[in-house]
């Protein structure tokens, strides 16, 4: 049954994480009809930590959940801080206190998903979710799109949203079904209570380490009462793609052997490390097939090494609603206008977030001391303008 006050096409989002979540929060807020169909018995996130810049923080305020998902975070006061993976000399670093306010009228956060899920989840009604519900097919037809669950159950909708995930089921309707490439590296993540990690690691700070081959990024989380760290290496195992598959410390640690001191204190202070393939999908031309549409890592997964998957999905959520709401009449207008807005934008972040793992990664030599020498000559917190200055809520309709 809809809301008395909910009008306009019946919406259907299939996935309940931060970038469906988001959406159905956009939509219920610009009045329209929706529900989110979650295959978790449960909403949690999984992972630990991440990154809100100003152009993650302007939806949230724009939404009125900025309060809640930021109580727990971590205003940054460094970030950016690139440090050689020998001996910690810094390469580069930007001062964000102050200066992020006045350039982009928000600071840069980090935080822990689950955190960021609640406060969406917080401006979603309990009746929009329906939770244990996973999709196992699409079917469009002539007056809208039908959902099959693997419960039996089936139902329809004006509108299919597809949020859900890189192994997105909505995905292969809309655009020529295609497997996830392996990137070669893997992913190792571990959060290390405050008060077993070292003392460097607590600053108010997002640092990165870059070695031949690897990288490693921490920084605080939930009001610094632990640390987030994952770091990346070659690999050849493309079958630990799950949030839940392992490694251990000491294979954790052998990775980065003969790294800098603080680097190997704070791997060895962590406990069971989650391990994981990368995968990554080109550019999708199109996101939109008439009523069904992408959001999220659905339509544009990207490598983590701009900090900007869940930034990206939260604009997706603002302007999708926007172009609905200001284009009831034509729904499915409104879906393509969505999209030929958002994919200039993501693409290009796919595509500098995908470069940045050959950079990241360079083995010592002329083309590292390049890097380095560039890193040190260039501002990123004014390089990076076209993407801490986006603003949603301002964009398509």
């Amino acid at each position: 049954m809809r809301d008395n006050q909910q009008s306009g096409p019946r919406i259907a989002i299939v996935g309940g994480g931060i970038g469906g979540m988001a959406a159905a929060a956009f939509l219920h807020r610009a009045g329209l009809a929706v529900t989110v169909h979650e295959q978790a018995s449960a909403l949690t996130e999984v992972g630990a930590g991440l990154l809100l810049a100003p152009n993650a923080v302007r939806p949230l305020r724009a939404l009125g959940v900025a309060e809640s998902a930021l109580r727990r975070a971590v205003p940054l006061d460094w970030g950016w801080e690139f440090r050689r993976w020998q001996d910690g000399t810094v390469l580069s670093a930007e001062r964000l206190d102050g200066v992020c306010e006045r350039l982009y009228g928000e600071r840069t956060y980090t935080t822990h998903r689950a955190h960021l899920l609640d406060a969406l989840r917080s401006a979603v009604p309990d009746g929009a979710v329906r939770l244990g519900a996973r999709c196992t097919a699409v079917e469009p037809h002539a007056d809208g799109v039908r959902l099959a669950f693997a419960d039996g159950t089936r139902t329809d909708a004006d509108l299919v949203i597809g949020a859900d995930g890189m192994h997105s089921l909505v995905r292969e309707t809309v655009a020529e079904p295609e497997r996830p490439r392996f990137s070669g590296l893997c992913a190792f993540r571990t959060v290390v209570p405050a008060a077993a990690a070292p003392a460097f690691a607590l600053r108010r700070a997002q640092t990165l380490w870059l070695g031949p081959d690897h990288h490693l990024v921490h920084y605080p989380i939930s009001c610094g009462a632990a640390v987030n760290v994952v770091a990346f290496a070659p690999s050849t195992d493309e079958t630990a793609e799950s949030w839940s598959a392992t490694a251990t410390v000491e294979e954790f640690h052998a990775e980065f052997a003969g790294w800098d001191d603080r680097v190997t204190a704070l791997i060895n202070s962590g406990s069971v490390p989650g391990r994981w393939a990368l995968y990554d999908r080109p550019p999708l031309p199109s996101w939109t097939s008439g009523r069904m549409t992408l959001l999220g890592d659905a339509a544009h997964p990207m490598f983590p090494f701009y900090g900007q998957g869940a930034a990206q999905a939260l604009e997706d959520a603002a302007v999708l609603a926007r172009c609905l709401a200001t284009n009831a009449d034509d729904p499915v207008g409104a879906l393509a206008r969505y999209a030929s807005e958002r994919i200039p934008r993501t693409t290009r972040l796919q595509q500098v977030s995908h470069a940045r793992a050959e950079a990241n990664h360079l083995p010592d030599g002329p083309a590292q001391r390049a890097r380095d020498a560039a890193l040190g000559d260039a501002d990123p917190l004014l390089r990076s303008g076209w993407i801490y200055g986006y603003d949603a809520s301002a964009a398509a309709g």
